[in-house]
């Protein structure tokens, strides 16, 4: 039963990408009153990522899969009366639930919000006490470390995309696209849709895993006709553009004199290590190196969600983390496209709003649950991380760019002092400790350190993810924090 005027669930969306809208219009449906926090300018996520209202023109939906169904979900979520919109509006840091056993209901964390723009010294804090939350914080690039992957003109993938979709701007006139998954394709055909010669596309794993991971239980992959069309669609652009594909191959070095001028590219065998001798150098200015993705956990672990063996959020059928009164959906639980976002997020909303799993209402999104969480598991068969990438760094080749710190100092630290304390060992190298907070560099540090110290899992005492601090802030801004709380947060109904 729907909640009534008085008892209406509250129920804060973390996250305006796919499962983010998805949930926030399930959550109104339901009858909550939403508060839908978005750290960008615009809705869409990294997905949908679009030009600026000001901006915006014909051909947008060349550059988007799906375009017509963001429009729809933007418009109602902005036009929904039980929806209110916080955009450029970040979760800096997650409380504790309250002890008080006076107050009603299940002891949910509060939300500490940060308002305006990322470079403002004006932002606005404001604390957020919902009935429920929805963790839809989505995903970014993971890039591996190489020998001059820090030079001007090595992107992440999906920098290269986002320069591509919502600025129009090429990153390089001759670019190599490299590293693992599926996403390198539509990378490409960003690319080249906004003027630049992608030289090849370059995949690290070879046929035998490619096949491994795809070809078993076909008849999954024929309940989403829509995945074949797009994967047709991006190779007539490859065949149309002349872009070779290439498997079993790693960018292993970049080279230039104060920017990206060649790239050495290596055959890799099947753990990525690379086989002397196959060495063969491109010429670009450009190289766009995503190894799939590493999902944005900093929100749900401080919300006390448990993490799976893989390091997503661990979500039941009604996307419920083990936290209560928690959900998650998207990319955050695990890494299967965006019609796997789009039904997560609505289960989601539906069920922090005060719905159940097996609603009728959320009958449809359950069914597509079931079809496309399939191709979580079979992206990381296909195109998961291998451990060989560790032999073509040499020991000066930065790991951590923010503190300088290089894969052979973090290889004679942990040598050295044999511990198995990430924190100590994040003290004595520095690694992780820069402004990013081991964002970019943090799982290949974690990598690298357990190779050195003989760890077979995590090492002791928390993983990377875990920062108190979500998102950088002042020292100013944290001492104008008031009791004051966002209008929107207020705990009666008007």
């Amino acid at each position: 039963m729907i909640s009534t005027q008085r008892n209406r669930r509250r129920v804060a969306i973390v996250g305006g990408g796919p499962a983010g809208l998805a949930a926030a219009l399930a959550a109104a449906e339901r009858g909550a009153r939403v508060t839908l926090i978005e750290s960008g300018r615009d809705l869409g996520g990294q997905y949908w990522r679009h030009l600026p209202d000001d901006r915006d023109g014909a051909g947008q939906e060349a550059m988007h899969h799906g375009w017509s169904k963001f429009q729809d979900l933007d418009r109602r979520v902005r036009s929904h009366v039980d929806i209110t919109l916080l955009t450029e509006t970040t979760v800096w840091a997650v409380d504790a639930p309250s002890s008080d056993p006076s107050a009603p209901g299940v002891a949910m964390p509060s939300l500490q919000l940060l308002t305006g723009p990322a470079d403002a010294a004006d932002r606005v804090t404001s604390t957020l006490r919902p009935d429920a939350i929805v963790v839809a914080t989505g995903a970014h690039d993971r890039t591996l470390p190489f020998p001059g992957w820090d030079l001007p003109g090595v992107f992440t993938g999906g920098a290269a995309q986002a320069f591509a979709k919502s600025e129009r701007v090429a990153v390089g006139d001759n670019v190599v696209v490299a590293g693992a998954g599926p996403f390198l394709l539509p990378v490409a055909a960003s690319l080249s849709q906004v003027g630049s010669r992608v030289r090849e596309v370059v995949e690290a794993n070879r046929v035998p895993r490619l096949a491994s991971g795809w070809l078993p239980k076909p008849w999954q992959l024929a309940g989403a006709p829509g995945k074949v069309q797009e994967l047709f669609g991006y190779v007539a652009g490859q065949l149309r553009h002349r872009i070779p594909y290439r498997v079993g191959e790693a960018v292993v070095e970049a080279h230039g004199d104060g920017r990206v001028e060649r790239v050495t590219i290596a055959s890799v065998d099947a753990q990525w290590r690379p086989i002397p001798g196959s060495e063969r150098e491109v010429a670009c200015d450009a190289v766009c190196v995503t190894h799939g993705f590493t999902p944005r956990l900093e929100v749900a672990i401080a919300a006390g969600c448990a993490l799976t063996d893989d390091r997503f959020v661990r979500i039941d059928e009604s996307c419920a983390t083990s936290a209560p009164g928690v959900y998650a959906a998207g990319e955050v639980t695990g890494i299967g496209g965006v019609d796997l976002s789009l039904a997560e997020g609505r289960v989601a909303g539906h069920c922090a709003a005060g719905g159940a799993s097996r609603d009728p209402e959320v009958s449809e999104a359950q069914r597509k649950r079931a079809i496309f969480g399939s191709f979580a598991a079979r992206i990381e068969a296909a195109h998961g991380v291998r451990p060989g990438w560790q032999e073509w760094l040499r020991d000066d080749t930065i790991v951590c760019r923010c503190e300088e710190v290089t894969a052979g100092q973090l290889r004679r630290k942990a040598s050295a002092t044999r511990s198995r304390s990430l924190r100590s060992q994040k003290l004595s190298t520095r690694a992780g400790l820069g402004i990013c907070q081991a964002r970019i560099c943090g799982r290949s540090a974690e990598e690298l350190l357990r190779a050195a110290t003989g760890a077979a899992r995590e090492l002791d005492e928390g993983i990377v993810d875990r920062r108190p601090i979500q998102t950088p802030i002042r020292l100013a801004e944290l001492a104008g924090i008031s009791e004051e709380q966002h209008p929107s947060t207020g705990r009666q109904d008007p």
